[in-house]
């Protein structure tokens, strides 16, 4: 038989195998409970996660569909702002980059400043659409008148100062010739009237190319005067008195002379025909006269005669080869 002490240790022997059950009972609950909560939280925390990243993604999806549609609607009003610029002012957007001023950065002071201009064109009235090709055409007008206009200016110029050379030229070459004319009047006249004095004088208070000359002649015995004052012989010998100076300075290969002694008297065309023999040495005369004294120095003699009535007959005499034969 079992004493007390040995039912009771029997006793606390199942006691504690119950307990320690219990006990392991409790445990594996405990551990089944805290996996199921571990086993909750994972699951949340998944959920956490794939809620989160879902987020993130529908927030990237909208994002870009934002940005795609701000994108279009800039892509639309960059478009219609550069169909506006071309519309109203013809011009591209790279040539309105070209033209911004740096003064103007913000909006305000650019649609202040497009609402100043557009009444600035509004106050010029109607406007002429032509106005830049009319005023390229003027342009280039003006340009070729006004290059013509330097040309015609400097040519001018120049041709002023030839002038003025030429002109300083004339009267000095003038008044050296004037001299020696009448230096070699006065010879001549002294020669042909045997005496006396004759010169020439420049008309006072006149511009010297376009003076008149006053013939002055003295024919011995006479006093000095005006050429107008002669008679007709001695304007004629006077006249022919300067016509003999200017060729003995400059003479001429051929010389007409028309009966240019025919107021002379016999004396006076003897003097006359003497002086034209010194001076066929330079010249060759053809003189047209009725005058006996000039046809006897003449050295041919060529004559129009008309011995039958309608006919003309040229006749001719060489008084040098008479006299040869003479």
């Amino acid at each position: 038989m079992l004493n007390n002490q040995d039912l009771l240790l029997a006793i606390s022997g199942m006691m504690d195998d119950k307990l320690e059950k219990k006990l392991e009972q409790k445990l594996i609950q405990s551990e089944q409970r805290l996996e199921i909560k571990l086993k909750l939280a994972m699951e949340q925390t998944l959920e956490e996660k794939l809620e989160e990243k879902l987020e993130q993604k529908l927030d990237r999806k909208l994002e870009e569909k934002l940005d795609r549609k701000l994108e279009e609607k800039l892509e639309e009003k960059l478009e219609a702002s550069t169909s506006y610029m071309w519309t109203e002012y013809e011009m591209t957007f790279s040539t309105a980059l070209e033209l911004k001023k740096e003064e103007y950065q913000s909006a305000p002071q650019v649609r202040k400043r497009i609402d100043e201009l557009k009444a600035r064109i509004k106050g010029l009235g109607n406007i002429n659409v032509n106005s830049i090709e009319d005023y390229k055409e003027v342009s280039e007008r003006y340009e070729f008148m006004k290059t013509q206009y330097e040309d015609l200016t400097q040519a001018q110029a120049e041709l002023e100062k030839i002038i003025e050379e030429l002109d300083m030229g004339m009267r000095r070459q003038f008044q050296e010739k004037f001299a020696e004319i009448r230096a070699e009047f006065d010879k001549v006249f002294r020669e042909l009237f045997g005496g006396g004095r004759g010169t020439l004088e420049l008309m006072e208070d006149e511009d010297i190319l376009e003076a008149g000359i006053q013939i002055i002649a003295q024919p011995p015995g006479k006093k000095l005067q005006n050429m107008m004052q002669l008679s007709g012989g001695e304007k004629a010998l006077t006249a022919i008195s300067l016509l003999f100076a200017i060729q003995n300075l400059k003479p001429s290969p051929f010389c007409l002379l028309d009966e240019i002694e025919a107021a002379l008297d016999d004396s006076n065309v003897d003097r006359f025909a003497g002086y034209l023999h010194k001076l066929i040495k330079n010249t060759q005369f053809i003189v047209i006269t009725h005058r006996r004294g000039t046809m006897m120095a003449a050295d041919r003699l060529y004559g129009i005669t008309m011995q039958e009535k309608g006919v003309s007959t040229l006749v001719s005499v060489n008084l040098i080869a008479d006299d040869l034969e003479n």
